[in-house]
C-alpha cells in the first residue's frame, strides 16, 4: 500500500490493483477499454472486485473514508456501473439479464450487442464471479459465458467490460481484442501481488477486535504480527488457506505453537488436513464428511441429506462421524438462506466467512435421510456449502474418482424419493439429480421419467441435458429439449410444465409418456387426443358429418410436405367448411366450449414410443373403425394448400373451376387420429347460436390461446407456443384444435363444465385477443 495512506477497509491492500481499475473507471488516457481479472481460486478476486465497487456506489462511498485513501485508488463520483452477476446463470439468462438493465429492445441475443454498438454514450459493466456460472456444475457453463457473453461485450466498442473469470479462460477473452484495448491482471503474478496487504489481512483477523478470542498470539501485538507474517509467507500469497489457517488455530487453539512453521499451511489442502490432525482426528475422514458439499449443486446441500450422501460416498455410515465431527468441520461448512428469486446466488463473497455448522447435520446418516423432506419451496428447510468454491476445488481434486463418487449420490438421491413420487422429493433432489448423473455419465439413462421431467427445474434439466452430446439422446429427452424453450419462456409451474409435455410426447408420438403423466396426480387442462405433422396449414375448423358420410369415411394417406403461407380462416357458423375455408378473413378464432366431457378414448399400446395413427397422425387412441351410427360424426377440417397429397381442392370464389386460390381441404376425425376421405361440403360448422350458448369461450394472440368460461370469464386451459398460430378452433364438445407451423394438434379439455345460470348467461365484452396474457409469454431464458 503506498505510504502515509489508508488500507482500503474491506480489501486491505491491491493498491497497484485499485490504482488500474480507477484509471479504467475514469477511462484514463492509455488505460484499457477492457480488464479481465484472473487469479488462483482464493486469491481473492471477488473480494476485489466487490471493494472496488463500493466506491463506484454513489450511496456506498459515502461511508467510505476515501479522503485517508490513495487518491489514485479512488474512482470518480460517476453513476454505479451495472453489475450483472452470472452465478447460477446460463450465458442466455445472463445476456438477457444485461437488455433488462438497459431496457434495450432486443428481439434476438445478437440485437443485443447491435444496440449497445449504437448507443451514444459507451456502458459500463462489471460481470464478477465467472467462475460460479451455470446451474449445473459439469456442462462447463463459464467458458459459454465467455465465448457467447463476455467476447462479444469486449468486441463492442462501446462497452467498458471488467469480467472477473477463471485463469484458464482469461487469454481467450482478452486475446481476441486488439493491442491496447485489453489487460489481464492476474493477483498471482509478481506485478500485482500483495504480500504486505496479505499480512495486514492475517493480522487483522488475529485481532480481538474482529472477534479472535484472548490468546498469547492475539493479544500481544508483536506476537500477533509475527505470527502473520509468517502465515502469510507460508501461504504464498492465497489469502485462503490465510483465512482457514486462521480460522482453525482460533477454534481450536489449544497445542498450537506459533513459532513450529511445520503448523501452518502452505495450500488449501493442508490447511484441511492440519486441521484434522490438531484434533485428533484423520484428514481423510474430514474430506469424505465434506464430500457431499463439494459435489453439492445449486445453493447448497440440504442438511437432511448431508449424512446420506456423506454414507454414499464413503461406502460406510458415516452418521456417527458427522456427530462427533462438527468441530472438526465448522471452519469449512456455512448455511446458507436460499435466494428469494432462486438464482443460484447465496449470500458471501469469495473469501466466505467462519462457518457453523447445524447439529442436525449429524441427524442425517442413515440410509434414506432426506426421504420425508417436505417438498414445495422448502422455505424451513437449512443449506449447506462450503465457505469458498476454492476449499470445494480442493475436496473434488482430492477424490479417487469423481464420477463414482457422483453415481453413488445420485443413487442415494434417488432412494430418497419417497415411492419414487417426484411430487414428495426433496426440491433439491427433483431439480439437481440431473446434475449429478450427468458428472457420473449416466444422464441418458435417467431421462426416461415424464414425472421427474415435468417436476425438476426447467433450466436446470435443459443445462444439464444440453451438455449430453445428440447422439446419446432417447426419443424422450429428445421431444424435452424441443419443448425445454418454451417451458423456460412461460415459466410455468410444474402443473402446466407437464400439460406441455404431454401434448409434446402426442406430437412426436410417444403417446406412453403422455399417458403417463395423466396418472401422476396433475390436474392437466387437457388431453391430447392427436397429433399430425403437416406443414402449409392456413387456418382450421371444427364441425360434424352427417350420418350418411359415416359409411364412406375411410383413413386416407395424407403425407408430404407442402409448402404454404400463413393464414388464417374464419368461421362461416352454421355453413359447411367448404364455404368458411373459400373465404379466410384472417380473423381471430372464437368458439364455444362444450360440458367438459371427456371423450372416452381406447388404451394405448405400451412401450416408449406409443402408437400412431395409419396417416402419420398420432394421439392418445387408436382410431376407430368407420360405423353407421345415426349421431353426426365430430371432424375437423385443414385448409391446407392444393396438391396436399389426401386434400380435396375447393371451387374458387363464384364457384369457378379450381386452380385460383390454390386452397384444398382435409378433413380429420375430430376425436381420434385419422384422415376421412369425405367431401368438404358435407361438413357443417357450428352454428352460430350453438357457439352463443356452449360455456366456453377461445381467444388468442400471436402466440398464445386462452380458453375461458363464459360466465366467470375464469381462464381453464392456457397454452403458449414457440411458433406463431396458425389457425385455431373450440368445438361444442370442448375439443382445441390448433395449427402451427409444425402440424395439427388436437386437445380435450378437460376443465367441468360451470353449472347454467338461473337468469341471461354472462357474456365476455372487449376485444378477445387484446386480453393480457397473464404473464405466460414470460421472458427469455
Amino acid at each position: 500500500m503506498a505510504a502515509g495512506y489508508a488500507p482500503h477497509p474491506y480489501i486491505g491492500g491491491r493498491t497497484a490493483v485499485l490504482r488500474a481499475l480507477a484509471a479504467w473507471r475514469m477511462r484514463w488516457p492509455g488505460a484499457p477499454r477492457v480488464i479481465v481479472l484472473t487469479g488462483n481460486p482464493g486469491s481473492g478476486r471477488s473480494r476485489l472486485v466487490t471493494g472496488f465497487l463500493m466506491m463506484c456506489d454513489p450511496g456506498y462511498r459515502k461511508q467510505l473514508p476515501l479522503d485517508d485513501l490513495d487518491p489514485a485508488t479512488v474512482p470518480p463520483d460517476l453513476p454505479a456501473p451495472a453489475v450483472p452477476s452470472p452465478a447460477g446463470r446460463t450465458a442466455a439468462q445472463l445476456l438477457w439479464m444485461i437488455s433488462d438493465h438497459f431496457g434495450l429492445d432486443a428481439g434476438r441475443g445478437d440485437d443485443i450487442f447491435t444496440e449497445l454498438a449504437a448507443r451514444e454514450e459507451p456502458v459500463t459493466l462489471v460481470v464478477p464471479d465467472v467462475d460460479r456460472a451455470g446451474p449445473v456444475r459439469a456442462a462447463d457453463e463459464p467458458a459459454r459465458v465467455v465465448r457467447d457473453v463476455l467476447k462479444p461485450l469486449a468486441a463492442t466498442e462501446t462497452v467498458q467490460l471488467l469480467a472477473e473469470v477463471p485463469r484458464e479462460l482469461a487469454a481467450e477473452l482478452a486475446g481476441a481484442l486488439p493491442s491496447g484495448q485489453a489487460q489481464i491482471i492476474d493477483l498471482d503474478a509478481a506485478e500485482w501481488a500483495d504480500p504486505k496487504g496479505l499480512v495486514l489481512h492475517a493480522e487483522t483477523a488475529l485481532t480481538p477486535e474482529a472477534g479472535a478470542p484472548d490468546l498469547p498470539f492475539t493479544t500481544d501485538p508483536s506476537a500477533r504480527r509475527a505470527l502473520a507474517e509468517a502465515l502469510a509467507a507460508r501461504a504464498d500469497g492465497n489469502r485462503l488457506t490465510v483465512q482457514l489457517a486462521v480460522q482453525s488455530l482460533l477454534l481450536q487453539p489449544e497445542g498450537f505453537d506459533p513459532a513450529d512453521a511445520s503448523l501452518l499451511p502452505g495450500t488449501v489442502g493442508e490447511a484441511l488436513d492440519l486441521h484434522a490432525r490438531r484434533l485428533g482426528a484423520d484428514p481423510q475422514t474430514l474430506r469424505l464428511m465434506l464430500a457431499p458439499l463439494a459435489l453439492a449443486e445449486g445453493e447448497g446441500l440440504p442438511v437432511q441429506l448431508w449424512g446420506t450422501l456423506a454414507s454414499a460416498v464413503a461406502g460406510r455410515d458415516m452418521s456417527q462421524d458427522l456427530t462427533d465431527g462438527m468441530l472438526l468441520a465448522a471452519p469449512f461448512v456455512q448455511p446458507v438462506e436460499p435466494s428469494r428469486d432462486g438464482d443460484g446466488n447465496g449470500d458471501g463473497g469469495e473469501d466466505g466467512n467462519r462457518g457453523g455448522v447445524p447439529s442436525s447435520a449429524a441427524d442425517g446418516g442413515g440410509a434414506g435421510a432426506g426421504a420425508g423432506a417436505a417438498s414445495g419451496a422448502g422455505s424451513d428447510r437449512t443449506l449447506l456449502r462450503l465457505t469458498h468454491p476454492g476449499v470445494a476445488e480442493e475436496i473434488r481434486s482430492g477424490l479417487p474418482d469423481v464420477r463414482d463418487a457422483q453415481t453413488r449420490i445420485a443413487m442415494a438421491l434417488l432412494e430418497a424419493v419417497p415411492q419414487q413420487d417426484w411430487s414428495r422429493a426433496d426440491p433439491y433432489v427433483r431439480d439437481h439429480l440431473a446434475a449429478h448423473t450427468l458428472d457420473a455419465g449416466l444422464l441418458p439413462q435417467l431421462l426416461t421419467d415424464p414425472g421427474l421431467f415435468a417436476h425438476a427445474d426447467p433450466v436446470t434439466m435443459r443445462t444439464a441435458i444440453e451438455a449430453v452430446p445428440p447422439e446419446q439422446l432417447g426419443a424422450p429427452a429428445r421431444t424435452y429439449l424441443r419443448t425445454a424453450p418454451l417451458l423456460t419462456r412461460s415459466a410455468a409451474p410444474a402443473e402446466l410444465r407437464a400439460a406441455f409435455l404431454e401434448s409434446a410426447f402426442v406430437e412426436d408420438g410417444l403417446v406412453a409418456y403422455a399417458e403417463a403423466l395423466h396418472t401422476l396426480g396433475f390436474r392437466l387442462p387437457w388431453r391430447t387426443l392427436w397429433s399430425v405433422p403437416l406443414v402449409g396449414v392456413r387456418a382450421v375448423t371444427t364441425g360434424t358429418l352427417p350420418p350418411a358420410n359415416e359409411s364412406a369415411g375411410s383413413a386416407v394417406d395424407a403425407g408430404g410436405n407442402p409448402d404454404g403461407t400463413s393464414a388464417e380462416a374464419g368461421g362461416n357458423p352454421g355453413g359447411t367448411a367448404a364455404e368458411a375455408g373459400g373465404n379466410p378473413d384472417g380473423t381471430s378464432a372464437e368458439a364455444a366450449g362444450g360440458p367438459g366431457a371427456t371423450p372416452t378414448t381406447p388404451s394405448t399400446s405400451s412401450g416408449p414410443s406409443g402408437s400412431s395413427g395409419p396417416s402419420g397422425s398420432s394421439g392418445s387412441g387408436a382410431p376407430a373403425p368407420v360405423s353407421g351410427t345415426a349421431a353426426p360424426r365430430p371432424v375437423a377440417a385443414f385448409l391446407v394448400p392444393e396438391g396436399t397429397p389426401g386434400s380435396r381442392t375447393l371451387p374458387g370464389q363464384d364457384g369457378d373451376a379450381p386452380g385460383a386460390g390454390g386452397r384444398a381441404l382435409l378433413v380429420h376425425d375430430l376425436l381420434r387420429p385419422g384422415y376421412l376421405d369425405a367431401d368438404p361440403a358435407q361438413v357443417q360448422l357450428t352454428s352460430a347460436q350453438a357457439q352463443e350458448a356452449a360455456p366456453f369461450g377461445l381467444s388468442r394472440g400471436a402466440d398464445y390461446l386462452r380458453v375461458w368460461a363464459r360466465a366467470s370469464e375464469e381462464v381453464v386451459a392456457a397454452l403458449v407456443s414457440d411458433t406463431p398460430f396458425t389457425g385455431a378452433d373450440l368445438s361444442p364438445d370442448g375439443v382445441l384444435v390448433v395449427a402451427t407451423a409444425r402440424g395439427v394438434t388436437a386437445r380435450q379439455i378437460l376443465a367441468a363444465a360451470p353449472a347454467p345460470a338461473p337468469t341471461v348467461p354472462a357474456q365476455r365484452t372487449g376485444t378477445a385477443d387484446s386480453a393480457p396474457s397473464d404473464g405466460l409469454e414470460g421472458d427469455h431464458s
